[in-house]
């Protein structure tokens, strides 16, 4: 079963690169971040609710009732996670948003695992850890470096808008792992992973749809639906990809812990996001592999699989 979820979480990490392309792909069609972040997670609730009454585990959500209140939130790191690749990829490429990403990813899930937070097993913090964590920071550091070399893209940030991106990367990137402890809880209330899922998503889709409501009331321009009919088939692919992350997300956390299954993904993350920009996939503007940045998703992944040896 652990050899399953290890390879699970290989995969989706490597199609969270699709989804953020996915996501800008609907957020240029609808001409609308917020609209575009609430039909993907509003897609991706549905399919995750359809599974769960196909399986027969739906009924679970009438023991809401005796779940603690905080086991319900993780949907909103969906949120924010998926908001921020539609602002951040086509700004800074898939492969540094995805370092941004990762960073945040390995400083949460690493601090989850170590202090036992969360209502997680406690795993104490080994120096093979701190060496993994450390070169995976340390090829983010070269991914984030090497992106800096050249001239200005047209489009690209401003110099002064670099740190603030920065942050909300990073800052998106922790909230998944925190979504997965969160998750697991709910998961475990609920004896129905699938169930769990789909409340995750509708928590998601809520949020970001009272957003949505607030900026209408600020007056500002509605989502374009027009523009989905020239939208190509892809672009709806990031709430399937979503609820699959998030569904394996899971399965894994409760079986091989918080930081394997993020170091796990972030490897498949790095891979694709490298391969989307050099090759400029799924409209993307194309930003080759430079020799900085090759050596920093190796460092990357070398210690994303340093992570998964101390398990």
């Amino acid at each position: 079963m652990n050899a399953i979820l290890v390879t699970l979480a290989f995969l989706v990490g490597g199609l969270l690169a699709v989804q953020g392309a996915a996501n800008v792909q609907l957020s240029t069609s609808v001409r609308s971040p917020l609209g575009a972040a609430t039909l993907q997670l509003g897609i991706a609730a549905t399919a995750l609710t359809l599974a769960a009454a196909v399986l027969g585990t739906l009924g679970a959500v009438g023991r809401l009732g005796d779940v603690a209140s905080w086991h319900l939130v993780g949907g909103l790191a969906s949120a924010a996670y998926i908001s921020a690749g539609i602002v951040l990829f086509p700004r800074l490429g898939a492969l540094v948003t995805m370092a941004l990403f990762v960073a945040g990813q390995m400083i949460a899930s690493v601090a989850l695992d170590g202090f036992g937070l969360l209502g997680l097993a406690r795993v104490p913090v080994s120096a093979l850890t701190m060496v993994g964590a450390l070169a995976v920071m340390a090829g983010m550091t070269v991914i984030l470096a090497g992106s800096r070399q050249g001239p200005a893209r047209p489009g690209g940030p401003a110099t002064a808008a670099r740190p603030l991106l920065a942050a909300s990367g990073l800052l998106a990137g922790a909230g998944l792992p925190v979504q997965a402890a969160i998750n697991a809880h709910l998961r475990t209330d609920l004896d129905a992973p699938f169930t769990a899922a789909a409340i995750s998503f509708v928590v998601a889709t809520a949020a970001v749809l009272l957003i949505l409501t607030l900026a209408f009331t600020g007056r500002a321009a509605p989502p374009r639906v027009a523009g989905l009919r020239g939208m190509p088939w892809w672009g709806w692919l990031g709430g399937l990809v979503g609820a699959s992350y998030v569904t394996v997300s899971l399965l894994a956390v409760p079986e091989i812990g918080a930081a394997p299954t993020i170091a796990l993904s972030v490897a498949g993350q790095q891979l694709a996001s490298a391969l989307v920009d050099h090759a400029g996939l799924f409209r993307l503007p194309r930003r080759p592999l430079t020799l900085a940045r090759i050596v920093g998703v190796l460092v990357l992944v070398a210690g994303a699989v340093l992570l998964q040896l101390t398990r």
